[in-house]
């Protein structure tokens, strides 16, 4: 940790000091904008309290305080972050220091030079943070292995790899979404326990999945591998992520391969990212494996990452029908879980991910999987809090949910706290659900 996290320190951006703000100057976190309603082109920007800091126009209006940042600043007009995601960990912590440095509170030079470089939130337009080549997706939360395994193999829950190898699948990049971009109800092949045959049709058991996605930055050649001790200078930071599952058409047809066309329709991202320099502050012990779990494998054991390779993020899910909004009622949160019940860290995740060779490009997501903790109330998805169906939840407009319905909007959200330091958040990532369209041969 160094002064970029010092709890006291404030910015002259105002709305940046309030309590609750996601984006203190502590935070600092990235993403691509530009001014709504224009065509000018996309670049990178950072958030600070409710304001956009334009980095290349900053870097213009008060030049001596981007010095030491050429390398970085020459990608920070480039539509996506890719080609700053892959300068690795270094430029981009001196970038964070620079920009911290520029809007402190103490520098008034700064704050005349580049107060002009700042627009409002309300007035741009986000965009997906990178092109995302390559989205894989793992299943790093034991709790909610073991509840969705117990609900379909009530006498084998947990299979005999997941203590000894991160389980991941390879998902479609190509759908993954922003923020508050609708989402479609998939169309696929279903078959229920009593159905002779399978049918077509709008999934009828929509779901979302709270989870964390980590960026790569600096990538690896092919057939190249990445030390667990090397993890985490490939990687970026970290969003939300929400992976949209249709899972009666993941029933059908995840075995024997996995997860295919019921994830693959829309996987929805919020728009910045928090670099793991601004996390420093709240790093935690690896999840604590009970008593006859075995020990990670050589290549995925570290005394550093057993003693802070975990994040302590606090991750919502809140949940608004149809009926709520026309009242005016905000979304509701059904549940509340932490980061920190993962069984695998994110650096293993990578080493895992990079072991035989596989070659991670800056822009890469690797996800999480759901977030789960041990209690009903922090499970991250509605297949296990209502436990397939079975057990509904009950909304304050009286509603009930079994899965999600035309009309729901659902709203992740994730900060972090810890003593004597100042809280920082993620914003949040909000998807609302449109009925199915049609498919090939016929009106679904």
């Amino acid at each position: 940790m160094d002064d970029t996290h010092e709890p006291g320190r404030s910015s002259w951006v105002r709305s940046a000091n309030e309590p609750d703000c996601d984006f203190p100057i502590q935070n600092l976190p990235f993403g691509i904008f530009r001014r709504r309603g224009t065509v000018e082109k996309a670049r990178v920007g950072v958030a600070i309290g409710t304001m956009v800091l334009d980095l290349v126009d900053a870097a213009e209006r008060a030049p001596t305080e981007f010095v030491g940042n050429r390398e970085a600043l020459e990608v920070c007009g480039e539509a996506s972050l890719n080609a700053l995601m892959a300068l690795g960990r270094r430029p981009l912590r001196v970038l964070r220091e620079t920009i911290g440095n520029a809007l402190d509170l103490r520098n008034t030079v700064a704050q005349a030079q580049m107060k002009a470089a700042l627009i409002p939130m309300a007035d741009v337009e986000m965009f997906l943070p990178a092109q995302i080549g390559d989205y894989t997706d793992f299943y790093a939360s034991i709790y909610h292995a073991t509840n969705v395994g117990s609900m379909f193999r009530p006498d084998n829950a947990l299979l005999p790899n997941y203590k000894y190898v991160p389980i991941g699948y390879h998902g479609r990049a190509s759908s993954m979404v922003l923020s508050d971009t609708p989402v479609q109800r998939p169309v696929g092949q279903r078959k229920g326990p009593n159905d002779a045959e399978p049918s077509v049709g709008p999934s009828r058991s929509l779901d979302y999945e709270c989870e964390v996605g980590v960026f790569v930055g600096a990538g690896n050649a092919l057939g190249s591998s990445i030390a667990l001790a090397d993890a985490e200078e490939h990687m970026f930071g970290l969003c939300l992520v929400n992976d949209w599952s249709a899972r009666d058409v993941q029933a059908w047809e995840y075995q024997p391969l996995g997860p295919f066309l019921a994830k693959n329709f829309a996987t929805t991202l919020s728009p910045w990212v928090i670099t793991l320099d601004a996390l420093e502050p709240f790093r935690a012990p690896a999840f604590v494996r009970p008593e006859g779990d075995p020990a990670p494998l050589p290549y995925l054991s570290t005394p550093e990452n057993e003693a802070a390779g975990g994040v302590a993020i606090t991750l919502e899910v809140r949940l608004q029908t149809a009926t709520m909004r026309e009242r005016g009622a905000a979304p509701v949160a059904v549940s509340q879980t932490s980061f920190t019940h993962m069984y695998w860290t994110l650096a293993q995740l990578v080493a895992h991910h990079a072991m035989g060779g596989c070659n991670l490009r800056p822009g890469d997501l690797l996800a999480s999987g759901t977030v789960s903790g041990p209690g009903k109330s922090e499970r991250g998805c509605l297949l296990e809090l209502t436990w397939r169906g079975a057990e509904p939840l009950t909304l304050p407009s009286g509603e009930t949910r079994a899965f999600l319905e035309d009309g729901d909007l659902v709203e992740l959200a994730g900060w972090c706290s810890a003593a004597g330091f100042r809280r920082i958040g993620f914003g949040s990532a909000r998807g609302i659900v449109l009925p199915a369209g049609s498919v090939a041969g016929g009106t679904a």
